[in-house]
């Protein structure tokens, strides 16, 4: 089996979680069948899971045309914007 996770790693962190009945005996029966402790079951299935959820956020695909209108978008200089300079200006509540 492939691991996902990074193997030079030590594990010295502890991550407690609860579960229902159902979901352990599901988890069980899924780490038996793919021949991983529940332990890395559950510890692949969700750095697998992380990884998706931030792969969006870190990486993104556009093709050529996309990509020339991207860097026109980030190279075009900032516009004012008189209402929200005068937002920025307020004091704030945090203040």
């Amino acid at each position: 089996m492939a691991r996902t996770g990074p193997r030079s790693e030590t594990r010295g962190e502890r991550v407690e979680l609860r579960a229902s009945t159902r979901q352990t005996t599901v988890i069980k029966q899924a780490a038996d069948a793919t021949g991983k402790t529940v332990t890395a079951f559950v510890l692949d299935a969700a750095y697998l899971e992380a990884q998706r959820a931030l792969t969006d956020r870190r990486h993104f695909l556009l093709d050529s045309k996309d990509w020339t209108r991207f860097t026109r978008a980030l190279d075009r200089p900032a516009r004012s914007r008189p209402r929200l300079r005068k937002l920025m200006e307020r004091p704030s509540i945090l203040d």
